[in-house]
């Protein structure tokens, strides 16, 4: 299938988006670690595409970044960013920030090409949450941090609530760049009150 026949601009759009705050997010972990600008290269990089790779390896499409050039030179340009900008007015606060913009937008861009793929809605649902959630554990696993799986807080559930959004939007009609960002809205707005207000899930208790 031609993926820019089957995927909106807008959605394109938001794709970049995502590349692009995820990446920063991964620079700001690199920042945090006091580490040279190799690391916050590879950690842009890998935080920016890791999610998408996996995706597209599962729906049997071509990996997003290996046939053009903007991909990498938006993580490139993102880890410079975060080089040249002093780490205090980044970190902190601001990688939680950067990480659910990027967690909104790319659950909901995975969910719309797993779609466009042909892959049927629960498993593009879960396409989208794969491709938001990916690259944040592989940014934690390379930085020795405990991976977001493993906290109670609203993070995945965060990303399932922008691919599922999208992908029940879509079934009964409602496509397109309106439910592309309706949903992606949404996830952030859960992650957002995640953060400001402390809400996460209820542990197992035996």
């Amino acid at each position: 299938m031609d993926e820019a026949n089957a995927i909106p601009a807008a959605l394109v759009l938001l794709d970049y988006f995502g590349i692009a705050v995820f990446a920063v997010s991964g620079a700001l972990v690199a920042a945090e670690k006091r580490q040279t600008l190799v690391t916050f290269i590879f950690f842009a990089v890998a935080t920016g595409v890791g999610g998408g790779t996996i995706r597209d390896l599962l729906i049997g499409a071509p990996v997003f970044w290996v046939h053009t050039n903007a991909t990498l030179i938006i993580c490139i340009a993102a880890a410079l960013l975060v080089w040249l900008v002093s780490g205090r007015r980044l970190t902190g606060k601001a990688l939680l920030w950067f990480d659910a913009a990027g967690l909104a937008a790319y659950s909901t861009y995975g969910a719309a090409k797993a779609l466009g793929f042909g892959v049927a809605p629960v498993p593009a649902f879960a396409m989208g949450v794969l491709t938001a959630c990916a690259g944040g554990i592989i940014r934690d696993l390379l930085a020795g941090e405990p991976s977001v799986l493993m906290r109670p807080e609203l993070y995945v559930t965060a990303a399932a609530m922008s691919a599922g959004l999208f992908v029940a939007l879509t079934v009964v009609g409602l496509g397109g760049s309106v439910a592309a960002l309706t949903a992606a809205a949404a996830g952030f707005a859960l992650r957002g009150f995640a953060i400001s207000r402390g809400w996460s899930l209820p542990a197992y208790r035996d």
